[in-house]
């Protein structure tokens, strides 16, 4: 892990140089979202150093050329990239963007780390291992809050760029939720931390976009289940990488669905 938390820390430095420079040198890509110099730069300084720590695994990144299907779905075990998760809020400049790594074996993220560079932390998860928070030089242990789903006021994550009237209608079913908007992967570390409990997402993201943070959650005691199939996780290494809508939850105690 001391290894990935140095290629999450040199990124994190390339990262910051662009976001405090007065040109991000902004592209559109061909789904039209945004890709700065700072998610190219940041995708070589991973890819680099995950090839030197481990030239076995085969890596899918959001910034590299996607290997064919018929060729990845061999794929064993693989790393899992996003160099800069949240490109819309570092255009905005408001720091909520995080440095995403996993690793998968047969189609299940059993490593993760994420790293905010603004806020110098850096979560992590192993299966079976405990999820963990590194900052300042320390390390401490992530637990998710236990809650019902039919509690009063429970902290609901959503995003602030894709708030729709799917999660409007899911969280309508809550008692006087909380609302707290955040972007990137951090919607995921801070039910890990224990201080937020819900993130319904009824929207489209890649599996690059969850796969870090689905297994420091679930090692917090969380959990990350599709919507169509609740007691089903998020799944990878798809033929088509977007994935399901899902429902990330803290450590919730009963039924995960309404009017069970």
């Amino acid at each position: 892990m001391r290894s990935l938390v140095a290629i999450v820390e040199e990124a994190s430095e390339a990262i910051l140089e662009v976001y405090h420079s007065d040109d991000f040198e902004i592209q559109k890509k061909g789904d039209d979202s945004p890709l700065t110099i700072a998610d190219q730069r940041a995708n070589e300084i991973i890819v680099k150093g995950l090839q030197v720590l481990d030239m076995q695994f085969p890596i899918i990144s959001e910034e590299n050329k996607l290997v064919e299907y018929e060729q990845r779905a061999k794929y064993d075990y693989y790393w899992l990239v996003d160099p800069v998760d949240g490109t819309k809020e570092f255009i905005k400049r408001n720091g909520e963007f995080t440095v995403n790594i996993a690793l998968i074996h047969q189609g299940k993220p059993i490593m993760g780390i994420v790293g905010i560079p603004v806020q110098n932390r850096i979560f992590y998860g192993i299966k079976d291992q405990g999820a963990f928070l590194l900052e300042n030089g320390t390390t401490q242990t992530l637990k998710a809050k236990s809650f019902h789903l039919e509690d009063k006021g429970l902290k609901i994550v959503t995003s602030r760029s894709h708030l729709n009237d799917a999660t409007r209608n899911y969280i309508n079913h809550l008692n006087e939720p909380e609302f707290v908007p955040m972007g990137s992967s951090l919607k995921f570390l801070i039910i890990a931390e224990g201080k937020a409990d819900v993130y319904p997402r009824f929207g489209p993201c890649m599996e690059w976009d969850t796969g870090a943070a689905q297994i420091i959650l679930e090692e917090a005691g969380g959990s990350v289940v599709q919507v169509d199939a609740l007691d089903e996780p998020l799944i990878y290494n798809k033929e088509n990488l977007l994935n399901p809508f899902f429902i990330a939850f803290g450590a919730v105690i009963g039924a995960r669905h309404f009017g069970a």
